[in-house]
């Protein structure tokens, strides 16, 4: 059938309007595919080229500032410092050996340092940059970069360490970094790329390496072009990396700083720590040592004179140090047998010097004996046969509980190395450690805190903490994160009759204030600051035959790797207690005479914030105690500016 004109025109006017369209949608894709290829092969052409060849396109992380370290008012314990050093590109030197040469001319570098440099330059491929010297002055900086034209291939460099401005005050608990080694990667699974880095600086120990992931952060990244010998041509892009976490510590700086003055050459620690948070204000080991020293790579002199020094200034006695805690643990026992109700307060026990048990004689510290003492003066005059008699009766499993309960024999949650958890021991621990009975004389032992009984000092403050509050007061290290507070170390009640509690306070009050008291010597004499404390003496060899013979039974007699362990646990103020400390030192003596004076002092200057009144001190200490102050304040003042020579 024939179509009419008219309908002829109108299909005509419809097919020529969809072949406009279609035809423009088509040009426009043409166009448009055109316009990206030109963008592609043209425009973008190089970029794409490097993209494509793999080879030709690295990835270098770029290291991240490491966290900074304070104490709780802000003063800084461990922060970074710009470091400036001079590196060599061998490939850019006609001759390495003249180029070095000349340097050398200019400014002083150690022997060992070249020789170092001269097997990296051997070992590496030749546009790798060799450190030629570390740690350089500003002023050598600028000769070398002065003189340019004559050190084809030496060049300046900055970047940062490691710095410790407190020096010794806090190497054991803050600790150091240093270069990573093939062993620390040994000991990862899957170790952060960074590390790969050379001369990286890694938390080696201490808070440094507890919290590593934490303060090393994040690194960055730098997209480099390269040719086909891996040398840098120009970078492409660069994306900067995440500084780490800024940690603030509970420790006290100047409280600190005085704590290991004070503890002076002997071979000893002291932890002081807060009654009401569980705050650590100072954690002090004796000797210490300059942790600068490690961050570049300890020499070896260095390190073997710390090595082979028999007070071990590298160990941390606070957490690692574990000793036989003596008659401080006898608040421990007279707890134990309280709370059974065993003993009243009243009760006596003859003490005539000695206590036989099961054919062998146990000798009390006074060999005439005490005569008839009851709780609080067993505590005051620390009388032993008391205490034997005592643990008899309780036994060992509650006296070990008890210990327990009070913080002895666990390992407390520290970011700290080598936490010790000491030995609250009981009959199934001897069963298991020695395939033996536990026997009566076990008990005897360690009701003196001796035998297999083992504490540390900080377990000891803890102790002496919970003792003070009732609370299962906690130790607390770290502060804050970047800002944010951490939990608290305050604790919940231990559970403990208040009765019983204020009754062996009340005989840790006599020890340091009454008259025949172990403690009255380095007593607190302002009415608001009295303190409560205890005594104690840790015995650390046997007298042998031959030496009884020859009349060699003190202490001071003996050589000092065999004289016993002094220590002093107390709190203040008695009636309101803020803080708690405890001190021993190593091959001592007696606790009264050589780790009493020390925390006494170091508690009244952590009580005034400060250098308390001489009036807080015995009228027949206070000329002693003003030189000793005196010097202190010297050493201290030393210390401060060495600390601002070395920053400088």
């Amino acid at each position: 059938m024939k179509r009419a004109p008219k309908d002829q025109d109108r299909s005509h006017r419809v097919l020529s309007r969809r072949a406009l369209l279609l035809g423009g949608v088509q040009l426009g894709f043409a166009g448009g595919l055109a316009a990206r290829m030109q963008y592609l092969q043209v425009d973008q052409a190089d970029e794409f080229r490097l993209l494509a060849e793999e080879n030709r396109v690295n990835f270098e992380l770029l290291p991240p500032a490491r966290g900074r370290i304070f104490d709780r008012n802000g003063k800084v314990i461990a922060q970074n410092s710009p470091s400036y050093r001079i590196v060599i590109v061998p490939e850019n030197s006609d001759d390495v050996e003249v180029a070095i040469s000349r340097l050398r001319k200019l400014i002083v570098i150690p022997d060992e340092d070249i020789e170092k440099a001269m097997v990296d330059i051997k070992n590496s491929r030749p546009f790798h940059r060799i450190t030629l010297s570390d740690q350089v002055a500003w002023e050598d900086i600028a000769k070398v970069a002065a003189n340019a034209p004559a050190l084809p291939g030496i060049s300046p460099e900055v970047g940062l360490t490691r710095i410790y401005p407190q020096n010794a005050d806090f190497a054991h608990v803050v600790g150091y970094v240093g270069p990573v080694s093939d062993y620390d990667l040994s000991k990862m699974e899957n170790p952060d790329p960074i590390l790969l880095t050379p001369r990286f600086q890694f938390g080696k120990v201490g808070f440094e390496a507890k919290l590593e992931e934490q303060l090393r952060g994040k690194a960055g990244t730098k997209q480099v072009e390269v040719n086909a010998y891996g040398r840098i041509m120009r970078e492409l892009g660069r994306r900067e990396g995440e500084a780490g976490g800024d940690m603030q510590l509970t420790l006290d700086a100047d409280l600190q700083a005085y704590t290991q003055a004070r503890l002076g050459n002997e071979s000893a620690s002291a932890v002081v720590i807060d009654c009401e948070t569980g705050d650590l204000r100072a954690i002090s080991s004796s000797p210490s040592f300059d942790p600068n020293l490690f961050v570049r790579g300890i020499s070896g002199p260095d390190y073997r004179s710390l090595t082979s020094d028999p007070y071990r200034p590298l160990a941390n006695k606070t957490v690692q140090g574990t000793y036989p805690p003596g008659s401080t643990f006898k608040m421990i026992v007279a707890l134990a047998a309280l709370e059974e109700g065993i003993v009243g307060t009243e009760d006596t026990v003859w003490c005539p010097g000695h206590l036989e048990v099961s054919g062998r004689r146990f000798h009390c510290w006074k060999r005439a004996g005490h005569g008839h003492v009851n709780l609080n003066e067993s505590l005051k005059g620390s009388c032993d046969v008391y205490y034997y008699d005592l643990a008899i009766k309780v036994g060992i499993e509650k006296i070990s509980a008890m210990a327990r309960r009070f913080g002895l024999g666990i390992r407390h949650d520290l970011p700290m190395s080598a936490v010790a958890s000491g030995l609250a021991p009981d009959k199934e621990w001897k069963k298991q450690s020695y395939d033996q009975d536990w026997l009566v004389g076990d008990t005897v032992n360690a009701s003196i805190g001796q035998g297999y009984m083992l504490a540390s000092p900080m377990q000891l403050a803890v102790m002496t903490a919970r003792l003070a509050t009732g609370r299962s007061v906690t130790p607390r290290l770290l502060k804050s994160i970047d800002g944010v507070e951490q939990p608290s170390g305050a604790g919940e009640s231990l559970g403990m009759n208040e009765n019983i509690l204020r009754v062996v306070r009340r005989g840790m009050y006599s020890v340091s204030n009454e008259r025949r008291g172990t403690g009255y010597g380095s007593r607190i004499v302002s009415e608001d600051m009295r303190m409560a404390g205890k005594t104690g003496t840790s015995q650390v060899r046997n007298i042998t035959a031959a030496e009884r013979a020859a009349g060699v039974i003190r202490n001071e007699d003996l050589p000092w790797e065999r004289r016993d362990h002094a220590l002093f646990v107390s709190f203040a103020p008695y009636d309101n207690p803020k803080f708690a400390i405890s001190v021993v030192v190593e091959h001592g003596g007696g606790g009264s005479k050589a780790a009493a004076p020390i925390a006494r002092d170091i508690l009244l200057q952590a009580l005034y914030g400060g250098t308390p009144p001489l009036e807080a001190y015995p009228k027949a200490d206070r000329s002693r105690i003003k030189a000793l102050q005196e010097r202190l304040q010297r050493e201290q003042e030393k210390a401060h500016q060495s600390s601002l020579k070395d920053q400088a």
